[in-house]
């Protein structure tokens, strides 16, 4: 039996246990019980369930035509239309919003310009694309996770982790400093020819990785370096002091958008599914009342119906034959009413924005954009106060990385980060805005506001090139005369 002596700080669980003076649980124990309890949580049901949802997995697709049969119970009719239509406009609003905030680039300002380049460059055009799919995952899952680890080159790199494969245990009850982050997941293994699902974990805390297999309940070590830190240097074991995994969180209850909308999105499936069910509900398939009918098999009657379109009825003792329907008139405007309602509840209770708006008709002036864009504003608000918090953790393990080959000590320097919104503007009124302002503001503050700056400071060393060249061009000019 291998030896359990993780450096956790004790829970608040393992205190409480501890306290009241009940059998303490081994490490072993408790990582197992922490999966299990974990992999049936509510929370983890609700961060799949957004997961399906963003990629069109619906509750509709499993609907079923039912009607009251024998003795007052449902029974499933499998002869009427049954459309599962997705209507997906809960992807759209995630989409909305991730391009929202992450758009465009970030930028970073602050006083050391070394410090800055450094920055920009370990945090390449590979981590907005890594963010970006962190950011689903926060909005789809109501947390994301950033994993930090250095690859067999030396280069500091960002890896996703997926939310439903991540087990946080928290120091706090705010949810700000970790203690130890389990992560469970699968792995395909190979015996010859049969391929195998292996359960596996891993375990983080400040100074090692431990890697496991899950087999009959029990955690045993995933070969021999099962043990690891988390980088080496001078053929040492280190560690960055802290955790290398650092959570993205939607808003601080960590709660998914999709509890906002899960209802108002079904509706609108239902609602969409039930006009085209009412659409195909034609002669040859809704209820149809037999004058005389000659012949007694209803099925054969609605085969022969199906296949030729046609009916033969009879005359009995003066009583003339004939078929007449039961059918219910459908209303499109009704369902179309009814189809722009979920829609916009969606984007009211998603807090999204529809570039459809009126406002947005003619000629808009900025007023009436800033408008429009002030729900998703005011929801990209609280979003960017929970990821300056992860971008803090961030930059400290920059700062480590920095320190550890030899690019400088930047332990105080300070980082303001900007998350460049891509929202729709009137150009030409902001243009004229920069123009007024000429005079009053300092020309980086009005280059940062002009709506064609994409790099601030490679905007402004352009003008000063540009500003010495023409001093040059003049001086020439004067000596000349």
């Amino acid at each position: 039996m291998f030896d359990f002596q993780f450096p956790f700080f004790r829970t608040s669980e393992i205190n409480a246990i501890i306290k009241n003076g009940a059998e303490a649980i081994g490490e072993e124990d408790f990582i197992l019980k922490e999966i299990n309890e974990f992999k049936s949580s509510r929370k983890r049901r609700d961060m799949l369930v957004g997961q399906d949802y963003y990629g069109g997995k619906h509750d509709i697709l499993e609907r079923k035509r039912t009607a009251i049969g024998p003795g007052g119970k449902q029974v499933e009719i499998d002869n009427l239309p049954n459309n599962r239509i997705v209507d997906n406009q809960y992807k759209k609003l995630v989409t909305q919003k991730v391009n929202y905030i992450l758009g465009k680039p970030l930028t970073f300002h602050g006083e050391n310009k070394k410090y800055i380049n450094e920055i920009k460059g370990v945090l390449g055009r590979d981590f907005l694309k890594v963010m970006r799919n962190i950011c689903e995952d926060s909005l789809n899952c109501g947390i994301g996770w950033l994993y930090i680890y250095y690859d067999d080159t030396g280069k500091l790199r960002f890896r996703r982790f997926r939310p439903w494969e991540i087990i946080p245990g928290w120091a706090d009850e705010d949810h700000r400093e970790l203690d130890y982050v389990i992560r469970v997941y699968e792995r395909i293994e190979y015996k010859g020819r049969k391929r195998e699902i292996q359960q596996c974990a891993e375990v983080f805390d400040k100074v090692f990785i431990r890697r496991y297999i899950i087999d009959k309940g029990r955690l045993l070590p995933d070969g021999n370096n099962w043990k690891t830190s988390y980088f080496y240097t001078e053929d040492a074991q280190a560690s960055f002091g802290r955790i290398p995994v650092v959570p993205f969180k939607y808003n601080d209850k960590e709660a998914p958008l999709i509890q906002a909308v899960k209802s108002l999105q079904d509706g609108l499936n239902l609602i969409v599914s039930n006009f085209l069910n009412a659409m195909e509900e034609d002669p040859r398939n809704t209820i149809l009342v037999l004058k005389n009918y000659d012949g007694e098999n209803l099925g054969e009657f609605r085969k022969n119906l199906a296949s030729y379109g046609a009916v033969k009825v009879r005359t009995i003792d003066g009583a003339q034959g004939g078929v007449d329907t039961l059918s219910v008139n459908v209303n499109a405007e009704n369902y179309k009413a009814l189809i722009e309602i979920f829609k916009k509840g969606i984007m009211e209770n998603g807090m999204g924005y529809d570039a459809k708006d009126d406002r947005l008709h003619g000629e808009p002036n900025q007023m009436n954009i800033q408008s429009m864009y002030s729900d998703i504003d005011i929801d990209a608000n609280g979003i960017e106060t929970e990821y300056r918090y992860a971008f803090e953790e961030i930059l400290e393990f920059i700062k480590i990385h920095l320190n550890n080959i030899g690019a400088g000590n930047f332990e105080n320097e300070d980082v303001n980060i900007i998350f460049n919104r891509d929202i729709l503007i009137n150009e030409s009124e902001a243009i004229d805005n920069c123009i007024k302002s000429l005079g009053i503001l300092s020309k980086e503050t009005i280059v940062a506001q002009h709506p064609w700056t994409d790099d601030v400071d490679a905007e402004m060393k352009r003008l000063s090139s540009e500003n010495r060249s023409d001093k040059t061009d003049r001086d020439i000019e004067k000596s000349d005369k």
